[in-house]
């Protein structure tokens, strides 16, 4: 299937920008990004729905509040979801997706879950009360100058450290772990969510491979989502979910995700079925 951007490629490319150029988008590139962002749907049948956000300076951008982490961007975007089963999955899944076609166009982009002033943003995206709204991203040309703050953040959330295999995979039970062998075909899908982006890069997403069929699991962090009133990692299963599904394409392997009655598997604590591919 034709993509619109080399999934290995682009998530390989992509890293978090904290610090953007006063470089303007053209309106042309706008033009690119709005049709994208009309195109996008995802696989649970959940209406997403996307607010872009410019700010005339810099300066009054950063009076939105980002906490000193954003610095520069004078371009955000915002995504909402009303409240109902896989509702932030489908949220991250879409998300992730157009921040990959943003990478591809050459523009920097930063998920923020928690680092961003969730009032101001929501007034000046007029969100609505019925609205969950758990992340925004800066987009925007990336400065080749590096703040003290950009390092720092890296460093506390281990950007630049991705969990290994034997952390995430696992075949048919949560005791025997998944070589790249028995993974074959799949090997590049799950590699691609290896890869993905995470809330504090917590990466809890585990994959149990049963026969042809793939069971998602959120490994969740004690605490982690108090604050926020719903469980942000599932926006990082959705993330997850796009990365499997987008190199699934690229790769010619055919299935689709569905959630089935729980799998009837001894599960680690803190551990919660979410979905599973299906293979065709």
């Amino acid at each position: 299937m034709n993509l619109e951007f080399s999934i290995e490629e682009t998530v390989k490319t992509r890293y978090s920008t904290r610090t953007y150029t006063d470089q303007p988008i053209s309106s042309e590139t706008k033009e690119k990004i709005n049709t994208y962002i009309s195109t996008l749907s995802n696989p649970f049948s959940v209406k997403v729905s996307f607010k872009l956000l410019e700010s005339n300076t810099s300066t009054n951008s950063e009076k939105l509040g980002t906490y000193g982490v954003i610095k520069g961007a004078n371009n955000y975007i915002g995504a909402t979801v009303e409240k109902s089963e896989l509702a932030l999955e489908a949220l991250g899944y879409e998300f992730e997706k157009l921040i990959l076609y943003l990478t591809s166009l050459g523009l920097g982009t930063c998920w923020l879950g928690g680092t961003f002033n969730r009032s101001s943003f929501k007034n000046a995206f007029e969100i609505k009360e019925n609205e969950i709204f758990p992340a925004i991203s800066p987009f925007g040309y990336p400065s080749s100058k590096k703040r003290i703050a950009d390092s720092l953040v890296r460093m506390v959330a281990k950007s630049d450290h991705r969990k290994p295999w034997s952390d995430l995979f696992y075949n048919k039970n949560f005791t025997k772990l998944l070589s790249l062998a028995d993974a074959g075909a799949y090997a590049f899908p799950l590699e691609m969510i290896r890869l993905a982006p995470s809330a504090s890069n917590k990466q809890p997403w585990r994959i149990l491979q049963d026969g042809t069929t793939y069971h998602f699991y959120e490994l969740q962090a004690k605490g982690y989502s108090t604050s926020f009133g719903y469980d942000i990692q599932k926006v990082d299963i959705g993330i997850a979910a796009c990365h499997f599904h987008l190199a699934a394409l690229e790769k010619d392997l055919k299935g689709e995700f569905k959630k089935l009655q729980t799998p009837t598997l001894d599960v680690p604590e803190q551990t919660e079925y979410i979905f599973s591919w299906i293979t065709a």
